[in-house]
């Protein structure tokens, strides 16, 4: 099905049952942001909220709260993208398929907006404070777009084909803001930066457009790890199954003319603003920092136009479902990427950036006994060199060669085939001081921390564990030890205490005090966490609390450690410290009033009934 605008595609999902009208009257401010997360949670239909309090707009939510549904918006492009994508990974089969290619020449025009004097989008116009104001946790520092589409140009190449569109989210009121600015907050690497560099090096303000709204493949285009140099513009008429139609709008700038809303402005060279906090995607606060702000001239709006949005928190939310159509439509270009890489993924339940996985392959010296990793090291290296990819911050990597390989989804056996085979006496390579996630405050600043690639290869070395040794004597202070799996083991340890950036003085007393204990040589790696039980519960409590709470120069430790030739290495268990220390941003909690509030309309008799 090929959307014009968003309102097709609520008509549709509504006629083929999957999307749900709620007339009951909610509050924008936490209360529909339970409701939200709470139906995404049970697998549940999108959701128009027509009457919400304080706006004339209706909100539609969980728009993408499944794969099956998000299949189903792009059902009639995804194969042709996947075809485009087949003949992209062995050109070869363009002969073979020769009449499904010439089926593409109808496709590829969809690639190029076109030009229109008016569209729907200029129909009206209201305000900022006239939009919805979506408040999804108790310490927001204000109301926040969380489907924004930003777009900008690049100042030296004008025009849609050096244009960027991006997610990034946008704070439209609290803080200090006046009636008509926003706080723009994009992280590194990011299109949008480059263009507020370039308009920085000009001396000049950068013209913004922020659409909310739209056809659904608008919004996924502005998530897309796109190639630099493609426009998501593009993307999106690919996607959507047609030629994007453009308006014109008073900075300059072009607008989808059938988006819902569009915020137009610009943002100044030099100007900031504290921006947030803000409940994210890593299950904790961003907290307020200085971005860019942009001065709103207008804010227009579509006839009958919808809000859409959604909530953001610990994974899995309904951002997991970008996440995983995006790796269905650029899985299989991962060896194009880096040759002899089979197979990526960046870890949902570790909040994305902290934890990626890979599968490559060792060909050196084919002739040779393995002596450990080596082409490993090389795509492990380019990895980190390939835009958002380089913002993980564990990289663990194991050999398709090593039979039988893991599914690189499937994080306990991963984890599994990794422990048996990784020599920490060699196979830890750090890099101490350079850049992370803008949203991850486990390292030593904003933006700032540390990275390690673990690579393991050759055959099992060991055993790993899957119950507690009868004679485990444990440091004073540190109990409740808990398999978290085959050869993990997690332990309660005191409140983490010491310095950002530098190891707990309690991690090398721990290390030191059982580096000759004989009964953890089937736990290779230990985990201190603040609350053991619920870290060991699930497979997904163990990714969240190690690889969120923990920057590995400063939080890993070994037993029996050395260092030589500037290489750390331990001949014992490796050690991470992923205790809350004081410098992390807080968890998400949420409202209990509000809580109290969303169980009353689901109750049998409620309006919700069946569905929160």
């Amino acid at each position: 099905m090929s959307y014009l605008n968003l309102t097709q595609a609520v008509a549709d999902l509504e006629q083929t049952g999957q999307l749900i009208r709620i007339s009951e009257k909610v509050d924008a401010r936490l209360e529909i942001g339970v409701i939200q997360r709470r139906v995404y949670e049970r697998g549940g239909p999108a959701l128009l909220f027509t009457q919400v309090k304080g706006s004339d707009f209706p909100m539609l939510g969980n728009l993408f709260g499944t794969m099956e549904r998000a299949r189903y918006l792009f059902r009639d492009a995804l194969p042709r993208i996947e075809r485009l994508v087949a003949l992209k990974t062995d050109p070869s089969q363009a002969l073979k398929q020769l009449l499904p290619t010439l089926g593409l020449s109808r496709t590829l025009p969809h690639l190029l907006p076109r030009r229109t004097s008016n569209g729907p989008l200029l129909s009206h116009t209201t305000s900022l404070a006239g939009l919805p104001q979506l408040v999804s946790w108790p310490d927001d520092g204000g109301a926040f777009i969380t489907l924004p589409q930003v777009y900008s140009e690049d100042p030296n190449r004008p025009g849609w084909r050096g244009s960027n569109l991006g997610m990034y989210r946008v704070q439209i009121s609290g803080n200090d803001y006046a009636a008509d600015e926003a706080g723009l907050h994009y992280q590194i690497h990011r299109g949008l930066g480059v263009h507020h560099a370039a308009a920085i090096a000009k001396g000049k303000p950068l013209p913004v457009n922020v659409f909310v709204g739209g056809p659904p493949s608008l919004t996924m285009a502005a998530v897309m790890p796109l190639p630099e140099g493609m426009p998501e513009l593009a993307f999106a008429g690919l996607l959507g199954g047609r030629q994007l139609r453009m308006v014109r709008t008073p900075n300059g700038l072009l607008a989808p003319a059938e988006a819902d809303f569009c915020l137009v402005g610009q943002i100044d060279p030099q100007r900031t603003l504290p921006e947030g906090p803000f409940g994210d995607h890593l299950g904790y606060y961003s907290l307020a920092h200085p971005f860019p702000v942009m001065k709103v001239d207008k804010v227009y709006h579509r006839p009958g136009a919808i809000w859409p949005f959604t909530s953001v928190g610990r994974p899995p939310q309904e951002d997991t479902t970008f996440g995983d159509l995006i790796h269905a439509m650029t899985g299989p270009l991962v060896p194009d990427l880096v040759p002899g890489v089979q197979a990526v993924q960046a870890v949902d339940a570790a909040g994305v950036h902290p934890l990626l996985l890979a599968i490559g392959s060792e060909r050196y010296t084919p002739y040779a006994a393995n002596t450990g990793p080596q082409e490993l090291l090389t795509q492990a290296n380019a990895l980190l060199g390939q835009g958002q990819l380089s913002l993980a911050k564990y990289l663990l990597i194991i050999s398709a060669d090593d039979q039988p390989i893991p599914d690189i989804h499937d994080g306990r056996a991963f984890l599994t085939h990794l422990l048996e085979r990784i020599d920490f006496r060699r196979d830890l390579h750090f890099q101490t001081t350079t850049t992370i996630d803008t949203l991850d405050y486990s390292g030593s600043g904003l933006n700032r921390g540390s990275k390690v690639v673990m690579a393991a290869v050759g055959p099992a070395k060991r055993s790993l564990a899957t119950e507690l040794p009868t004679d485990l004597s444990l440091p004073d202070g540190f109990s409740v030890p808990q398999v978290a799996g085959p050869g993990i083991l997690t332990l309660q340890g005191p409140a983490w205490s010491g310095s950002r950036g530098e190891a707990a003085a309690d991690l090398d007393r721990f290390c030191h005090d059982l580096s000759q204990s004989d009964s953890l040589t089937g736990f290779p790696l230990i985990v201190i966490v603040d609350d053991s039980e619920f870290t060991a519960r699930t497979l997904n409590n163990f990714l969240w609390v190690t690889f969120t709470r923990s920057d590995p120069a400063s939080d890993i430790g070994g037993l029996d450690a050395f260092t030589r030739a500037k290489h750390w290495g331990c001949n014992g268990s490796l050690v991470i410290d992923a205790r809350i220390k004081s410098h992390h941003a807080p968890p998400l909690i949420e409202d209990p009033a509000v809580e109290r509030r969303v169980d009353a309309l689901g109750a049998p008799g409620g309006p919700l009934h069946g569905l929160v």
